[in-house]
């Protein structure tokens, strides 16, 4: 079974678009050895300094329980400290606009674009912009987009989703990237690592100092200073917000942290499991626009926080999923993730915890298979630097989808026979073993049976066996 992961074991006939797309795209990279390659090279170097990264705690466990008591402390108080968070903010001269779908995002994104007669933004690596598709709708509104994280600036070049979380471009090797730069901007076809940089910095700079706007994600929401928190190892957010004369942030509604006070544990944890760094080279915080007196920073400064679906993360089941601090600590664990990688999830988020939140965000009916895509070995948890309880969560996903109807007539159908069968001992014993061999084979043949040997039964099964034994 070298090389392949099944994912689904069900029967279904009423597979949606983004489930058949999903699995025609694991099959490919479940059996494509150069991409495992790669990404067994990339998640071998992060686990390596991980395990550097961690030497920097007496007792890591205790920081993490710590940080996931602050987390439930933030989204079980979570109105109030947006409220708070608001309040503090516009008291320092900052704007805030509440976006409670991604369409409202955008068009908040381009009235301040319009306002300012912006015809080209930077911005700096955010997934939030990803996941409202903001560099396709400031394009097709006459307004160029420009990535300014390498990693994100290789996958715009390659017209390409980011493929993890935390490092956008982990599937690509060195020559990959030098082939997107000579392909797209004329370079030679063997550039070296620096060389590329060295070109990415030139031609940034130039867009820094004439874009109009600036474009940030956020981190960390700070409700008692009112500041939002960039974290990043370039430097390209620190310049996207410096030289564009306004600053705009667009803050997932779950990033929030009570106190400033909190970072000196969310700082290192996030950078930790994240790069294995003992923290992150520029930790940035924002309370608002330049002041009197100071020398650099945006003359307006704005802050969309955004819904889109997260609140519907709320809900019992899923409620500790809204604590992620979006490491990727989870995807570099994930068996699933490290046979078909980032692309083939078709989401925004992939991995663990992407399968867990993304129904949630857009919709059980296009996106429960996600729930699916797990071995449940539970490594995701073991490794989630805030303990959220993600494989857990996945089986509450599938419940969900059960409860509410979601799954085709004939899963479950077949699901109802099975457990008929199973809580049975007449059932289980009636008939013979070809007969039980060729139903059941036939039954899984586009499931279970496609990747692996034909079931065959036990010639005498153990109920027989122990009535036979106890005769004697």
């Amino acid at each position: 079974m070298a090389g392949r992961v099944i994912l689904f074991t069900f029967v279904s006939t009423a597979m949606t678009e983004q489930q058949n797309i999903f699995l025609a795209k694991s099959a490919v990279k479940a059996n494509d050895l150069e991409h495992k390659r790669k990404i067994a090279f990339n998640i071998g170097k992060y686990n390596d300094a991980v395990v550097k990264g961690k030497q920097q705690y007496a007792n890591l466990d205790y920081a993490r329980r710590k940080a996931k008591n602050i987390k439930w402390k933030a989204i079980e108080n979570l109105d109030q400290y947006l409220e708070q968070f608001e309040k503090n903010f516009t008291a320092r001269g900052g704007k805030v606009i509440w976006a409670e779908n991604a369409e409202e995002a955008q068009q908040a994104v381009l009235q301040i674009c319009r306002e300012k007669q912006a015809k080209q933004v930077v911005k700096a690596k955010s997934m939030v912009t990803e996941e409202i598709h903001l560099n396709k709708f400031l394009g097709d509104n006459g307004i160029e987009s420009v990535e300014t994280d390498l990693g994100e600036y290789i996958q715009q070049l390659d017209n390409e989703a980011p493929y993890h979380i935390v490092t956008p471009a982990m599937h690509k090797s060195k020559e990959d990237v030098a082939r997107v730069f000579h392909e797209k901007l004329g370079t030679p076809p063997n550039l070296s690592p620096t060389e590329i940089t060295m070109i990415t910095r030139q031609k940034l700079r130039q867009k820094y100092i004439t874009a109009e706007v600036g474009i940030t994600g956020c981190n960390f929401i700070l409700a008692d200073v009112g500041g939002i928190c960039v974290t990043e190892n370039e430097g390209n957010g620190r310049l996207s917000t410096s030289f564009p004369k306004t600053h705009i942030a667009i803050a997932g509604i779950e990033k929030m942290l009570p106190s400033i006070n909190d970072l000196h544990l969310f700082w290192p944890l996030l950078a930790t499991f994240g790069t294995g760094q003992n923290v992150t080279v520029y930790n940035s915080i924002f309370t608002g626009p330049r002041k009197e007196g100071e020398t650099d920073g945006p003359e307006e400064m704005y802050v969309i926080l955004l819904d889109n679906g997260r609140t519907n993360l709320l809900r019992k089941e899923v409620r500790e999923s809204m604590y992620c601090i979006r490491c990727g600590s989870c995807l570099n664990a994930c068996p699933v993730y490290k046979n078909i990688g980032g692309h083939a999830y078709g989401a925004t988020y992939s991995g663990p915890i992407g399968s867990v939140i993304t129904p949630h965000l857009q919709g059980f009916e296009g996106y429960k298979h996600m729930s699916y895509a797990s071995s449940l070995c539970g490594n995701c948890t073991e490794v989630c630097p805030v303990k959220i309880n993600i494989h857990e969560m996945l089986l509450e996903n599938r419940i969900i989808a059960v409860t509410e109807n979601l799954n085709g007539f004939s899963e479950n159908t077949a699901w109802k026979l099975w457990k008929r069968a199973m809580l049975s001992r007449t059932l289980m014993n009636m008939g013979n073993n070809k007969m039980k061999d060729k139903v059941v084979n036939s039954l899984f043949k586009d499931t279970w049976g496609k990747h692996r040997a034909n079931l065959d039964f036990a010639p005498t099964s153990f109920n027989k066996m122990w009535k036979e034994r106890n005769k004697r």
